[in-house]
């Protein structure tokens, strides 16, 4: 249509915006399409196009209708527009029609109103078909129209199109676009606006020099329109000011906020409507690496096209709070990257997880350490290359060149946790001021967001730290038994608690099992819980009897304070024996799984009071028990559920314990499977099942020896002897200097005739009995020295040795590794 014509500034009208989908039905409706229609955008989205949009170009004669020369011609444009809805058409239309709609003051009475429309039809992978802009006609008044350069009365106002792009501040449509598609995505949005672009502008036809582009407007203000108003009732209004919605356009004075807010205002409140979305949309995990994906998803594809995160080493790692300002040798984790590109066009150039430095001259440096945000409304040939350069063998200039770009810090607590870059396509408006305000809101919401996870994630690896450090690494197999545990934090009150489980070696091949709950949840009862086991550690070393040991740990707890109370089982498993010694401090009994037809029962134990009551005597009972038969003991977090008696918790434990695995960590896992997600479990969980395969009487041999230096000579063929039916030579040389040191001590101090006992477990055991109750210690014998160095000898040719006092006297022990040729088959 360029017919070398005059082209005044663009026509700035209020504008509705309709998008009609494939279905015919309509998918977005903008807030001059309220205005002008009447009707609510619930009203009308899911409706179809043709039972609200104008089909008819027919236009009664009426007093109040605008009377103008040529208007008459385009009467019969209305059937296009039907043509449109119903897809019939591949090219724009525009024309104008009359339509009936109710009157702005009330419903009861109607409005003819005189409509100019222009119709895009859409292609392309999305669902919208066609695209309507309609228009106000009675704006048009004919004193001029509406806008900064005013236009005389006009000969003729017919819509159409331009498809020439010389009109001064047509592209401002293709900006302003964007901004009343509020609801559609930028992709959406940027692909109907470059067919706008392609298929011509929407344009007022005034005579034949005169072709005007259309510009939405969204009204002016409620106090604007009134000013204007008065000046033109006082005949001052400025020259070509555009004409305020009034009662005699359909916009009546007390319409709402909405109708009556300026672009400017409209923008603003769109960008506060967007903080609020996104600040619902972020935050709702305390999981660090779920926070970055939020954060980055929220802002793509409404606010920005591309949004690349990027984070301190100490946040990723969730270390402590960052100190001292970021310098170029800072590194920098980009932990995130969302875009509406086509897939994979970012992920080999800048992928996730890699980490790197920025120097001085880059607009991230500058972000960084300034602690604002950054814009560059273009990024240049030049500053591309900048940028680019810090990519090795990696030209990223192609993705960045042209763009706009935002770059905003993620700050907690005046600290710099982070930056996020933001990138526009060139298509898209720039970002601007009001943008750079909305990206430090949003960047600084997003920084609290993150330093809340990252404080979170901090502390739940202290906490994970801490409760690891205390709980102990418990070998699989220990003497005349296999070790299975499990522990479980708990769900809802921490991940640190009271509960553990620990397993001791004893002097004669024994073990002892201890389960305990420290009553409470956090760090306080996990302190309170390190102290307790430490000190079960000790007094087992001591070889204290299962009663006596809870004795002693009740006069601990009451001497450490008041609020220290605990529940504690206490086992001793002696696989020579074939019996275990338990004792109870107000724990839940363990459950005893027979080997030969796989019974399970609850051991009928005395209940105790728990550790800490004081004044409370405790009882131990003897258990026999045959190779084969598995111990189950936990803690009353697996059992207990809310509102449910705590037998049935038990009768399930006895139930699961007995039900067949094919090793022991199976066995833990049917049981915590089967019991942790009952009710929704809140205490931590600690489980503890040994298998006791026992010590056959084979594989032990004991001699009595008498008071006298000449048994040594015994004891040494003895031990050579028993190690050959054994088939153990390979030991015998280094067991007989050992056995030699340790009864030539014993028959030296003792007052009573002394007992060797050589044990073939997982090791060899040798132990030396006697009734001296003194017990040996290592000295640092120099070469003169006539005392110590038969100790010196164990320690050096011994795996293990050590002492311990018995009820007569002391135990002397050393173990020998077994050679690896000799294998022992699993029992389970």
């Amino acid at each position: 249509m360029d017919r070398g014509t005059e082209h005044p500034a663009p026509g700035r009208i209020p504008l509705a915006v309709v998008v009609v989908g494939r279905d015919g039905l309509v998918s977005h409706w903008s807030r001059g399409a309220r205005r002008l229609f009447a009707l609510t955008k619930e009203e009308a989205i899911g409706r179809p196009a043709l039972d609200l949009l104008p089909v008819s170009g027919a236009l009664p004669e009426e007093d109040d209708a605008p009377s103008f020369d040529s208007y008459g011609a385009y009467d019969g444009l209305g059937p296009d527009l039907e043509s449109s809805l119903g897809g019939q058409l591949s090219y724009p239309a525009s024309g104008r029609a009359r339509l009936t709609v109710p009157e702005h003051g009330g419903a009861a009475r109607r409005d003819r109103v005189d409509l100019l429309w222009w119709a895009y039809p859409l292609v392309g992978p999305g669902p919208e078909r066609l695209l309507v802009l309609a228009a106000d006609a009675r704006g048009l008044r004919p004193g001029g129209l509406p806008g900064p350069g005013a236009v005389p009365a006009p000969e003729r106002i017919a819509p159409g199109f331009a498809l020439h792009t010389d009109f001064p501040g047509a592209e401002e449509l293709a900006r302003r676009l964007p901004d009343i598609l509020p609801s559609m995505s930028v992709g959406e949005g940027a692909r109907i606006v470059a067919q706008i672009l392609e298929l011509g502008y929407p344009i007022l036809e005034f005579s034949e020099n005169h072709l005007v582009p259309v510009t939405p407007d969204w009204g002016v203000s409620r106090r604007a329109g009134r000013r204007a108003r008065r000046e033109r009732a006082a005949g001052t209004a400025a020259p070509g000011a555009p004409l305020a919605p009034d009662a005699a356009h359909g916009y009546p004075d007390d319409e709402d906020d909405e109708d009556g807010e300026d672009l400017e205002y409209a923008a603003v409140r769109e960008h506060l409507e967007f903080l609020n979305e996104v600040s619902g949309r972020i935050g709702t995990s305390l999981d660090l690496a779920e926070t970055i994906v939020e954060v980055s998803r929220a802002v793509v594809p409404r606010f920005t096209d591309v949004a690349g995160t990027y984070l301190r080493e100490q946040v990723v790692a969730g270390e402590g709070f960052p100190e001292g300002v970021p310098d170029t040798t800072t590194m920098w984790h980009r932990v995130a990257l969302e875009h509406t590109d086509e897939p994979g066009r970012w992920d080999d150039v800048v992928p996730v997880g890699e980490a790197m430095p920025f120097p001085a001259h880059t607009p991230f440096f500058q972000c960084m350490t300034s602690g604002d945000p950054v814009l560059v409304e273009r990024i240049t040939e030049e500053a591309g290359h900048a940028i680019a350069s810090q990519f090795e063998k990696r030209d990223i200039r192609p993705l960045i060149t042209g763009r706009s770009m935002l770059v905003v810090p993620l700050k907690a607590r005046d600290v710099v946790l982070g930056f996020m870059i933001l990138l526009r396509h060139p298509e898209r408006p720039v970002f601007n001021d009001m943008d750079r305000v909305t990206g430090a809101e949003l960047a600084a919401r997003a920084g609290l967001v993150l330093d809340n996870a990252r404080m979170y994630t901090y502390q739940e690896n202290v906490a994970e730290t801490l409760q690891d450090s205390m709980l102990p690494h418990i070998p699989a197999r220990m003497s005349g038994c296999d070790i299975a545990t499990r522990y479980l934090p708990g769900t809802l009150l921490g991940r640190v608690g009271g509960d553990w489980f620990d397993a001791v070696k004893l002097p004669g091949a024994r073990t002892a099992f201890v389960v305990g709950d420290v009553m409470g949840h956090g760090l306080n009862s996990a302190a309170m819980m390190g102290q307790l086991r430490t000190a079960v550690q000790t007094m087992a070393g001591l070889d204290l009897p299962p009663a006596q040991l809870l004795r002693g740990l009740d006069d601990l707890a009451q001497r450490l304070g008041d609020g220290y109370l605990a529940t504690c089982l206490y086992t001793v498993y002696d696989p020579v024996a074939g019996e275990l010694r338990v004792a109870n401090a107000g724990h839940i009994p363990p459950v005893l799984v027979r080997a030969e037809d796989g019974r399970s029962e609850l051991l009928d134990l005395p209940t105790g009071a728990p550790i800490g009551v004081g004044g409370v005597a405790f009882e131990s009972v003897r258990v026999p028990v045959s190779g084969g038969d598995r111990l189950v003991m936990c803690t009353d977090g697996l059992v207990e559920v809310r509102g449910e008696d705590i037998g049935v918790g038990l009768a399930t434990l006895c139930a699961s314990a007995a039900h067949p695995a094919a090793s022991m960590d199976d066995a833990c896992d049917t049981i915590t499977r089967t019991l942790a997600g009952r009710g929704g479990r809140k205490d931590d969980v600690a489980l503890l099942m040994a298998r006791l395969n026992g010590i056959g009487p084979d594989d032990v041999a004991e001699w009595r020896l008498a008071r006298d230096v000449r048994e040594v000579r015994r004891a040494r063929a003895a031990v050579r002897e028993q190690l050959r039916s054994w088939r153990l030579e390979p030991l015998a040389d280094t067991a007989e200097v050992l056995v030699s040191e340790l009864v030539t001590n014993a028959v030296r101090h003792a007052h009573r005739p002394v007992v060797l006992r050589l044990v073939r477990g997982d090791t060899l055991l040798c132990e030396v009995d006697d009734d001296d109750h003194e017990l040996p210690t290592l000295l640092d014998a120099g070469p003169g020295a006539d005392r110590g160095r038969g100790l010196l000898v164990v320690s050096t040719l011994a795996r293990e040795w050590g002492t311990s006092r018995t009820a007569t006297g002391k135990t002397v022990w050393c173990e020998l590794t077994l050679p690896p040729v000799r294998s022992r088959p699993s029992r389970w």
